[in-house]
């Protein structure tokens, strides 16, 4: 599997390429308490680390651990995600 990381303000985008059937995956890390999270933007699949590259070594795991298990998986098209804040009030 080839990672290609590509940095964005506090997130940071993640292209995997499976090497077996050449498929790339946009993913997203983000910190949350004292664990970074990896979600795969293509399926729904996510992992977490104590740092980033821990994140991404579980990401990884688990995708391929996905993808030994699904035969036949719907994969979204992902093409420039756009990290966008939404302010909500409530009571």
């Amino acid at each position: 599997m080839r990672i290609q990381i590509e940095p964005l303000g506090k997130y940071i985008f993640v292209c995997y390429t499976l090497s077996m059937q050449k498929r790339s995956f946009e993913s997203v890390v983000w910190k949350e308490g004292k664990y970074h999270v990896a979600q795969c933007l293509n399926v729904d699949v996510s992992s977490f680390g104590k740092t980033k590259q821990d994140a991404l070594k579980n990401l990884e795991e688990a995708l391929g651990l996905y993808f030994e298990d699904s035969a036949q998986t719907r994969i979204s098209k992902i093409e420039r995600p756009v990290i966008v804040r939404h302010q909500l009030q409530h009571a």
